[in-house]
């Protein structure tokens, strides 16, 4: 009898132990009910004595207790700005203040010049640092192409050429090393602050002042619940791009980042080295230069991270925390735009 109950026990046991992958693997391939199950999957607390001390130059104190029901902090203390934990007009004071000028760069290559580049520079002179001086730079291979866009008061554009690259995967690995050659001339001249953004996507609510810092990175949406051991970093360990089990403390998405020009072109030489170092040896990273940011983010910790909030999929559907999206993806249609 004992015998049939030890089996009977496995058998339930493996069977627990198979419905688990299962669902796992739905969860993991992104079927809307089982994404919704990642919401009970707790971010963390900030601890009493971080939360006393979060303050920020450009957005005064900051208030992380507003938002209990998300992580407001990271580890090293960096602030992780959600709506609610700020005040709109302090920042904007607190900008115009430091009179600076905002960089704000996005590539434009193939079909995705048409297709996207209108709708991000519109919606961007409605959200994006708005009453603050901002440069436009757009890389595209095709400047007669780029659109006709009525821009505000101390608002300019300026067309820089690139070469397109043969695949999609290299047009994406390649703006590390141009957007580095970029801040090391006329953009870096110009501007105090550069946001470097991905074009597929457009503004849907104020992107303002209060996510400036010495080095910003943005919570991926559809991986700010996960634990670390499913992150998608890149794992094979010849890449340079590679973080061993344990390493990483958030997966960065790359259609965000920004800081200071000094900042930037440390992240970028980094990225375009690291990049450089896996083309010789014939390796690619798994998510190219995504991948080789999240490295660099490990390694040199980011001042300010930003919330799903400034870069939101709406094929994720609604969520109670994410409150005023500021960012949207566009839907991806690669069949049509990378060929």
């Amino acid at each position: 009898m004992a015998l049939e109950g030890l089996r009977a026990w496995k058998r339930i046991f493996w069977r627990q132990i198979l419905l688990a992958l299962g669902l796992l693997g739905l969860f993991l391939c992104g079927l809307p009910k089982f994404r919704h199950l990642e919401t009970f999957i707790p971010m963390g607390v900030c601890p009493s004595a971080t939360v006393s001390l979060l303050r920020d130059n450009f957005t005064g104190a900051l208030h992380p207790w507003a938002r209990p029901e998300v992580l407001t902090c990271t580890p090293w203390g960096a602030p992780i700005i959600w709506d609610g934990t700020f005040d709109p007009d302090v920042a904007q004071q607190e900008a115009s203040q430091q009179n600076l000028t905002i960089g704000l760069t996005v590539f434009a290559v193939g079909r995705y010049l048409e297709k996207y580049l209108e709708r991000f520079l519109e919606t961007a002179e409605q959200h994006f640092m708005v009453g603050q001086r901002v440069v436009y730079y757009v890389f595209t291979e095709r400047p007669g192409a780029v659109p006709r866009v009525a821009l505000g008061p101390d608002r300019r554009l300026r067309v820089e050429r690139v070469v397109r690259e043969r695949r999609w995967q290299d047009v994406s690995m390649a703006r590390m090393r141009t957007l580095h050659a970029a801040l090391g001339g006329w953009l870096g001249r110009e501007a105090h602050f550069v946001f470097c953004m991905d074009i597929d996507q457009h503004f849907s609510g104020a992107f303002g002042p209060e996510a400036l810092a010495e080095s910003v990175a943005q919570l991926h949406s559809w991986h700010y619940h996960w634990p670390r051991w499913l992150l998608p970093f890149e794992r094979d360990a010849r890449s340079a791009a590679a973080l061993t089990r344990g390493e990483g403390d958030f997966y960065y998405h790359a259609a965000v980042f920004g800081g200071s020009v000094a900042a930037l072109r440390g992240l970028t030489a980094h990225c375009a080295l690291g990049l450089a170092w896996d083309r010789a040896r014939g390796l690619e990273a798994r998510w190219h230069d995504e991948s080789h940011l999240n490295k660099f983010f490990w390694l040199h910790k980011p001042a300010k991270v930003l919330s799903p909030e400034f870069c939101w999929s709406p094929d994720i559907g609604p969520r109670a925390e994410i409150r005023r999206p500021r960012l949207l993806w566009a839907p991806k249609e690669y069949r049509l735009l990378r060929d």
